[in-house]
């Protein structure tokens, strides 16, 4: 496979964002097999914004020839008191439901991609990383950062908060990966590392996610002084899709029924393109790689097949395609996406019986 395909492959949705485009480039001519990984805090049921956004890109990564790695984070998510802080249990969910979750999804082949749980790797070495990059930054700079923890700065409630940006920085450089992966929200610890990475001979390449709207819908915050790249990472934490607003996401082993019922009380209004949950869900997760049809009676137009988002974005600013329509159509791609996660589940219940709504903080 050519250099420009495999970065297609990475720059495809979800993603929002690669920086930069020129080490992306020079990774592909250095590498064969680029090491990459993605983190995540052990929390709650996982919906389509975590599993089913890693997935298709893991899918697109392995593709490409990439290595890819889901970095299990125990001990980040203890200090993020998820799960109640019960270390205990964090990682029985890791090694349990949270890896299956993904391996549900039946988007790429399990051993060719590596799940670790992070505190089986974290030595000595790892410890004096994340204590050099605490002397390294500045405590006002660590402060910015605890937004990565879906946190803001004025509700870092322990010391540790501080120290939480400094291990996910020497995660980066203790797996010595060539991609580090993660959503946008993410952005702030990844600039971080690359500012240190040429000191600690560490170079990598940035690649960012969308971040999915909750499907009561959002608006982007707005940052003063902030450029527009620096605002695409300052999404308000209420607006997310949110574990702990079980309504507001649509879990992977969602029943049909679920599914249908959220996608038809989601926020949709008409006309309206800009955080449309429903529009970012077709523009993201179905017509990344596939047409989708709109189905509808013929005195409303008839069945249409719609090419790409940007096409659907043109007819529904429009006026040319419901609402309605528009959301029957994703959800019955969604019920398709997601069949395997809940037949999985289904087959492997013990899995789904470790973790359950009441267990969720933000």
């Amino acid at each position: 496979m050519d250099i420009e395909r495999k970065i297609e492959l990475v720059k495809r949705k979800p993603t929002e964002e690669v920086v930069t485009d020129e080490d992306l480039r020079h990774i592909f001519e250095t590498h064969n097999h680029p090491k990459h990984y993605i983190g995540f805090e052990i929390s709650g049921q996982v919906h389509i914004g975590t599993g089913l956004c890693t997935a298709l890109k893991v899918r697109d990564f392995l593709e490409a020839g990439i290595k890819p790695k889901i970095f299990l984070a125990d001990y980040h998510s203890y200090i993020n008191q998820k799960l109640g802080g019960d270390l205990e249990k964090i990682r029985e969910v890791a090694n349990g439901y949270f890896k299956h979750a993904f391996v549900s999804l039946g988007m790429f082949d399990e051993s060719k991609v590596d799940f670790v749980l992070a505190s089986d790797l974290y030595d000595s070495d790892y410890w004096k990383t994340v204590l050099k990059i605490t002397k390294d930054t500045t405590i006002n700079r660590m402060l910015r950062c605890i937004t990565i923890m879906g946190r803001k700065e004025s509700e870092a409630t322990s010391s540790a908060s501080i120290v939480y940006p400094a291990m996910q920085a020497a995660d980066i450089f203790m797996l010595d990966v060539q991609i580090a992966h993660a959503g946008m929200d993410q952005r702030k610890v990844h600039m971080l590392a690359r500012e240190l990475s040429h000191s600690y001979k560490k170079e990598f390449v940035a690649v960012h996610g969308h971040l999915l709207p909750g499907l009561k819908g959002s608006q982007r915050m707005s940052v003063p002084g902030t450029s527009s790249i620096q605002e695409k990472s300052e999404i308000d934490i209420d607006a997310k899709m949110s574990k702990s607003k079980p309504d507001s996401a649509i879990f992977i082993h969602d029943s049909e029924d679920d599914i249908k019922r959220k996608i038809a009380k989601a926020a949709c209004d008409p006309g309206i393109t800009e955080r449309n949950p429903i529009i970012e869900y077709a523009e993201y997760l179905v017509l990344r790689d596939k047409t989708m049809k709109i189905e509808r009676p013929d005195k409303f137009g008839g069945d249409i097949e719609i090419a790409n988002g940007a096409e659907l974005k043109s007819l529904y600013l429009e006026g040319k395609l419901h609402p309605m329509d528009l959301k029957n159509a994703v959800a019955r791609e969604l019920i398709d996406a997601l069949r395997p996660s809940r037949e999985y589940f289904e087959k492997n219940k013990h899995y789904l019986d470790q973790i359950s709504l009441k267990d969720v903080t933000r």
